[in-house]
């Protein structure tokens, strides 16, 4: 085996999403976001188009973007406006030392789906998730209706075709790693082993 396979399947099945509510004030240095983006590089990407754009955003980097977050869920809500939410926004501003914001641009031959570009950046999605809980960060991908907005876009500076797919907020967890389950693979697999299966 290239890699020890007993410690591959302990970090993916140690993963988890832990919620901006649920992280503690210790900072997330820069140097580890770097690592983080650049494992995620390493996603695959049909036709190596490597779609995935980041724009993070790290300690007082955190004061250009925080106070947005609650501004555009007020602009893009309209009628289904809650102040609970926009509250929620504003404090996960306020609270996170680390944010990147995923983004998409496709390949510009048009060779490739939108979706199989998206689906690219899932991928590197992942490769966020498994480098942050080898750290002992948690990770949160979000992917609120508001990111949609042109405004939001340009802020982060993607360009007109670009899209931008989730917010990913990084931050050491408040007490214990939290425990989950999955179905048992029978529960969500078929097995095709003969003709006549």
């Amino acid at each position: 085996m290239r890699h020890n396979l007993s410690e591959v399947t302990a970090l993916l099945r140690d993963r988890r999403s832990i919620s901006p509510e649920r992280i503690s004030g210790r900072k997330v240095h820069r140097e580890i976001v770097e690592l983080i983006l650049t494992n995620a590089t390493w996603a695959p990407s049909h036709g190596m188009t490597q779609p995935w754009r980041f724009t993070a955003y790290v300690d007082e980097g955190m004061k250009a973007i925080g106070p947005r977050l609650s501004e555009w869920y007020k602009k893009a809500a309209e009628d289904q406006f809650s102040q609970a939410k926009a509250d929620k926004f504003q404090k996960r501003g306020e609270r996170v030392s680390a944010m990147v914001v995923i983004g998409m641009v496709p390949d510009p031959a048009g060779r490739i789906s939108h979706q199989d570009e998206m689906l690219a950046v899932a991928c590197a999605v992942q490769n966020m998730y498994l480098t942050c809980t080898a750290h002992g960060i948690g990770g949160f991908w979000s992917t609120p209706e508001f990111l949609q907005l042109d405004e939001v876009r340009s802020f982060v500076g993607l360009p007109e075709n670009g899209r931008v797919l989730g917010l990913f907020y990084m931050g050491y967890p408040e007490g214990d790693w939290p425990v989950s389950h999955r179905k048992p693979l029978e529960y969500v697999s078929r097995w095709v082993d003969s003709e006549k299966s």
